[in-house]
C-alpha cells in the first residue's frame, strides 16, 4: 500500500471532529487549523496529510509524537502502525495529556499512549530508538536530541523555522530533505 493510500485509509478511520472541543466539532471537516485550548490548536488536515505521508509510517513500527495535543496524530499514527506498532505521544500542557488520554481511551486503540513531557527534555529519551518520529510544533532549528532518538534508517518529520523538513538517520551525518512552507505553533520544552 502507497503512503498516500496508508493515510487516506487512516483518515477515514479516525475522524478529526473526534479530537476538537465541542465547540470546534461543526469545523473539523474544514481545512484550517482549530483551537483545542491552552493557545495550542488542532493542525489542519492538508499539513497533517503531507507529514505523515513524509514519515511512511509502517505497520509494526514504533512512533514517537511529538506535541500530539489532543491526540489526533497519535490516533492517526497508531492506526497506520496497527496492532504490531506502538505510538507514544507526548505533550508538554497537564491539561491537554489528559484531553489527549480521553481522547484515545474513546477508540480501541491499545498500542498507542500519551505521557506529559518532561521539562527541558526534547522528545522521550526512555523509549527510543523509534523508527518515526513526527512533531506538530515548530522548532527554532533542527534538534539533534530528536535525531539522536531515531534508529538508523528511521525518519523525522518536523517544521523547523517555517519548513517542512524530512530527516532520515543514517550510519553518518543524517539524510535531510526541506519541503514546503508550513506554519504551526512553537515547539515548548527541551
Amino acid at each position: 500500500m502507497t503512503p498516500h493510500q496508508a493515510v487516506a485509509d487512516a483518515f477515514e478511520a479516525v475522524p478529526r471532529a473526534g479530537f476538537v472541543p465541542e465547540d470546534q466539532q461543526r469545523f473539523a471537516h474544514l481545512d484550517r487549523p482549530l483551537p483545542i485550548g491552552w493557545g495550542q490548536t488542532n493542525s489542519q488536515p492538508t499539513t497533517v496529510r503531507v507529514m505523515l505521508e513524509l514519515l511512511d509510517v509502517r505497520p509494526g513500527q514504533s512512533v514517537l509524537d511529538v506535541g500530539c495535543g489532543s491526540a489526533w496524530t497519535t490516533a492517526l499514527l497508531a492506526h497506520l502502525v496497527g496492532p504490531t506498532g506502538s505510538v507514544i505521544g507526548v505533550e508538554i500542557v497537564p491539561e491537554l495529556v489528559e484531553v489527549g488520554r480521553a481522547n484515545l481511551a474513546a477508540l480501541p486503540l491499545p498500542n498507542a499512549r500519551i505521557e506529559p513531557a518532561v521539562p527541558d527534555v526534547l522528545g522521550r529519551p526512555t523509549d527510543a530508538p523509534y523508527d518515526r518520529v513526527l512533531v506538530s510544533a515548530e522548532a527554532g532549528s533542527m534538534p539533534r536530541a530528536l535525531v539522536r532518538q531515531l534508529r538508523v534508517g528511521g525518519v523525522l518529520v518536523i517544521p523547523v523555522a517555517g519548513w517542512m523538513y524530512e530527516v532520515r538517520r543514517t550510519q553518518r551525518l543524517p539524510d535531510v530533505v526541506r519541503h514546503g512552507r508550513f506554519a504551526f505553533v512553537p515547539l515548548i520544552g527541551g
